[in-house]
């Protein structure tokens, strides 16, 4: 299977380039992502814990699912492919906040993206793809917040940047 292909960024979010995956881990470079964040009708976050054979992060628990968007593909097509992907089911997303964070795994590589949030409700069961997804739960966002704090280590680095930089804002944004 050819490896899937990250579009380099610069900081405003212009594309420069296409680059394989796994190399711009390797190599640290700034790259377009998403983190799509489901919420039920009574506000809680599904989240999903990664599959324990990912590449990075593995059994860590994050939101309800992210990747990178393919060449010509918009943040919200990406987003959906990817909820379709990872959990089964689709619903309506709308485009949140965005920002850069860059962290380092244990592995040798690194995340270093320029991520956009994107929103939506669904309130059904997921059918996850066990290749991708080891678990889900409903939380609501005070508990994340705070299992967060006592638990930092259970969850992915760009959860808990979204968490602690731009929680008001998900939370205003429901």
């Amino acid at each position: 299977m050819k490896e899937e292909k990250v579009i380099l960024v610069n900081e405003q979010d212009e594309q420069i380039g296409l680059m394989p995956k796994m190399e711009a881990h390797e190599k640290a470079l700034l790259h377009r992502a998403f983190s799509v964040f489901i919420f039920n009708d009574s506000n809680q976050l599904m989240l999903q814990q990664r599959a324990l054979d990912k590449y990075h992060s593995p059994g860590l628990w994050t939101n309800t699912c992210c990747s990178h968007q393919r060449d010509g593909e918009t943040n919200i097509e990406a987003g959906k492919r990817r909820l379709q992907e990872e959990m089964g089911f689709v619903v309506d997303l709308k485009e949140s906040i965005s920002f850069i964070y860059k962290a380092p795994f244990d592995n040798g590589l690194t995340e270093h993206e320029y991520d956009h949030v994107l929103l939506g409700k669904y309130s059904g069961v997921p059918k996850i793809n066990p290749e991708e997804v080891a678990s889900w739960k409903w939380m609501p966002l005070e508990e994340i917040k705070s299992d967060i704090s006592l638990h930092p280590e259970l969850y992915t680095a760009w959860f808990k940047v979204i968490f602690d930089k731009f929680y008001q804002h998900i939370n205003i944004n429901l």
